[in-house]
């Protein structure tokens, strides 16, 4: 039998009139490029000539390739100078910074100073210039605490770590000699959070007896007595950011009270007290943007996330969208808050108004190419970007309304358990309940990659300095550090005896604590 041929195709019928022709795409430009190096102004590769439509990706891919300098290729941010203008308005941006493309960012710029017959001089700045090493053994193994270890985190230099238990006692270690320093004994429960101030003068902690205490990390005394004033335990506590406050920075605790106190650490007393969740406030954070002294961002469980004005405590806006109760939030400046006025170059300010210059350059280094950003995440399995302050900085997008989110983050099958961005604000992790940790573009909130090896719930991320890397804890007994060029596994980490509830990450350290009491020093 002959082989049948399928019936002609039919032409498709536009309403009985021919197909109209595609347009045309219009055509791009050529430009002449030159690349030069931010820092002293030297040029990076000779000049080229591009199409003007190349995307900022593919900008940054061709200096990788054209400067002289082998190893992994350095990310960029590209900007162009604006023309001197006499008659411009004080405070008048002087640079364009190239988010899509030559074309739609510098020749279609509203000022019209760019044409495709200049050569446009394209300065670059590398966003991280240092590599972190990933951690491949545990150098020590520090017992002491005598129940879990629920909380763990690095002072601002990296020198010190401090971590809280079930036993009631908070512990400071040193990081140089990995030795036990200190017990921070005084409270009458759990401990449940430690934070330390960004300049490393101070540490707080939260427990569960409802107290908030003071400490000084050289001598390991507390401050005074106890913060009294909630009566449920502490969920989070936070500082004000230095560049703001230097001499004296106010603390914030959230409590499962349904309330967020604001601490002077002078007198001793209570601020102000939030009062406007009706659930558990599961998360505080602090924030530079908004106002003269920052804002408070609080997430609970009555499914809202609020922002407070923190001079005051006045409301600002409530975010509705979540549909259970929110448990995580991050700022995509949390690190530049919290390390303040260190850097990796680990240089220490010599006094309090140079700190606050130094936190203050840091901050608004990171507010030039993008808004403080908050991503917040709930147990109704999706997380959501806001971006509340879009006037923070001159690189936002227009936005319809403040109080609806930029992108719904899904893709997670089961609670969320934690959220980061990375240090530059490039990225955002989150973990969840469903064994999987998810990476989302930190701008856009498009979802990336899912990390996928952990077979117990993900509890806690941490990212390196240089945001190549990240680290996930788990209920599984491992720590798993993730390569985020391929998005597998770079190094597994077991020696946990049992879950790992918390994990931090500085210079080229990681530690981690958990159910077996054991705190564990891994590093390259």
């Amino acid at each position: 039998m002959a082989t049948l041929l399928p019936p002609p195709k039919r032409q498709k019928v536009y309403h009985g009139i021919p197909e109209p022709e595609a347009e045309a795409p219009e055509p791009t430009p050529s430009v002449v490029v030159q690349f030069v190096s931010e820092e002293d102004g030297r040029s990076m590769a000779p000049a080229v000539n591009l199409p003007a439509n190349v995307s900022r990706e593919g900008l940054e891919a061709l200096v990788n390739k054209l400067s002289t300098q082998d190893g992994d290729p350095i990310p960029f941010s590209f900007h162009v100078a604006l023309p001197e203008d006499k008659n411009a308005p004080p405070g008048a941006p002087t640079r364009v910074v190239i988010s899509k493309s030559i074309e739609a960012d510098v020749l279609n710029h509203p000022t019209g100073d760019f044409t495709p017959e200049d050569v446009i001089v394209v300065y670059c700045s590398p966003q991280s210039v240092f590599r972190v090493r990933p951690a491949t053994r545990c150098s020590s193994t520090l017992s002491g605490h005598t129940s879990p270890i629920l909380c763990a985190s690095f002072s601002p230099t990296g020198n010190l770590l401090a971590t809280g238990s079930g036993d009631t006692n908070a512990r400071l270690w040193d990081l140089n000699t990995e030795t036990p320093s200190h017990v921070l004994s005084g409270h009458r429960g759990w401990v449940l959070c430690v934070e330390w101030e960004a300049m490393e003068r101070k540490l707080a902690t939260g427990g569960h007896d409802g107290h908030v205490r003071l400490w000084d990390p050289k001598t390991g005394t507390a401050i005074g007595e106890a913060l009294r004033g909630h009566t449920k335990w502490i969920t989070s506590l936070s500082w004000e950011p230095i560049h703001i406050n230097a001499k004296s920075p106010r603390l914030a605790s959230s409590s499962k009270d349904g309330t967020v106190r604001v601490w002077s650490t002078l007198t001793r007393r209570t601020e102000y007290t939030l009062g406007g969740h009706s659930a558990s406030v599961n998360v505080v954070k602090w924030g530079g943007a908004g106002g003269r002294q920052g804002v408070l961002y609080t997430a609970s469980s009555d499914c809202t996330v609020r922002i407070w004005d923190a001079e005051l405590g006045r409301p600002l806006h409530t975010l509705k969208e979540h549909a259970h109760w929110v448990t995580t939030l991050t700022l995509n400046t949390d690190f530049v808050l919290r390390t303040g006025p260190f850097d990796h170059t680990g240089k220490k300010p010599a006094s309090e108004e140079e700190a606050q210059t130094l936190a203050k350059a840091r901050y608004e280094s990171l507010l030039r190419t993008t808004p403080e950003l908050l991503i917040s995440g709930s147990d109704d399995h999706t997380l959501f970007l806001w971006s509340p302050f879009p006037s923070s900085s001159p690189a936002s997008a227009p936005q319809q309304s403040i109080t609806k989110p930029i992108a719904r983050l899904i893709g997670h099958q089961r609670q969320i358990s934690h959220v980061a961005f990375s240090p530059d604000g490039r990225w955002a992790a989150s973990a969840s309940w469903d064994n999987s940790v998810r990476i989302w573009e930190g701008r856009t909130g498009k979802f990336v990659a899912t990390l996928r090896g952990h077979i117990g719930a993900v509890y806690r991320l941490a990212w390196s300095a240089d945001g190549r890397m990240l680290i996930s804890a788990s209920k599984d007994s491992t720590l798993k550090i993730w390569d985020l060029k391929t998005y597998k596994i770079k190094v597994d980490l077991p020696g946990h005896t049992d879950e790992v509830y918390c994990v931090d990450f500085v210079a080229d350290k990681v530690v981690s604590g958990g159910r077996d009491t054991t705190v564990k020093i891994w590093k390259n």
